[in-house]
């Protein structure tokens, strides 16, 4: 066991595994032996674990309580329409991300995505195994594999633009890879919205939802301007193709349980556990 410095790679896979057997253990694991299991020394083990998730590793499992959701809903409740209003959802800093977005035309996203290049890549990131997609504009996908498995992920990922050409380049989006799971948190990320306009609309709304914040179904629907329409933007939140950056996450029923979530619920559960707890820190 040694304390040298491992490369960030390393680091996003050790917090992965370390979140997943958090969550899997069900109860409070001893230091001592979570960090074991990771391979490192206890000191060692809660520097890297609290500069990554921002809490150390007891007070993150107190997040992954079972009325998490209904927590945050009580405490961090958003009201998006104030914050549409405020121009919170425009170009700029958006949650803890500098983030810029752009939008597909409609006549573009009618056509599949015909004559768009999407190049394509396999990251580590605190949530497991993570499929990043971008054009030369910014990144227009990113699905989780840790519940879902590698091959699925991929498949539904591809399914959406299907007259797309997909290119393997994971070296042409590592740079927005690393500034979107939190190693360079100030770097520009730039956002390529790929959806037809009530769907982007709906993910415009999601943008404006601060990190450690959560909302309903209920006022999304009402924030973008069809209140009665919760299905339809239930469906449309569902099919965010830039997941953890377009937080479809944050978004509760209203009774405060979680809902679904595309690419599962215990890989929410951990989105918003790592976001409140940093958001307290």
């Amino acid at each position: 066991m040694t304390d040298t410095p491992e490369p960030l790679a390393y680091h996003y896979q050790t917090i992965a595994r370390a979140l997943k057997l958090i969550e899997a253990e069900g109860r409070e694991m001893p230091l001592e032996d979570l960090a074991a299991a990771m391979g490192m020394s206890a000191a060692h083990f809660q520097r890297v674990f609290s500069r990554w998730v921002g809490v150390s590793p007891k007070r993150y499992r107190q997040y992954l309580t079972l009325d998490l959701a209904k927590r945050l809903l009580a405490e961090r409740h958003t009201v998006l329409d104030t914050a549409l209003e405020a121009g919170l959802s425009s170009t700029g800093r958006l949650h803890d991300l500098f983030l810029t977005w752009e939008a597909m035309s409609p006549g573009d996203f009618a056509r599949g995505g015909a004559g768009l290049a999407i190049f394509w890549g396999w990251f580590e990131s605190p949530f497991g195994p993570a499929l990043v997609m971008g054009t030369d504009k910014g990144i227009c996908g990113i699905g989780f594999a840790a519940e879902a498995g590698a091959e699925p992920t991929m498949a539904d990922m591809l399914s959406r633009w299907p007259r797309a050409t997909f290119i393997e380049d994971p070296m042409r989006l590592r740079p927005w890879a690393m500034a979107a799971f939190g190693a360079d948190a100030a770097a520009p990320l730039p956002l390529y919205l790929i959806g037809a306009p009530f769907q982007i609309k709906v993910w415009e709304a999601l943008l404006a939802i601060p990190s450690g914040h959560v909302t309903t179904y209920t006022d999304l629907a009402r924030a973008v301007g069809h209140p009665s329409a919760q299905r339809a933007v239930g469906t449309a939140v569902g099919r965010n193709p830039i997941s953890f950056l377009i937080p479809c996450h944050r978004a509760l029923r209203t009774t405060g349980a979680l809902g679904g979530y595309h690419w599962g619920l215990p890989v929410k559960r951990a989105m918003l556990a790592w976001e409140a707890a940093r958001a307290e820190a």
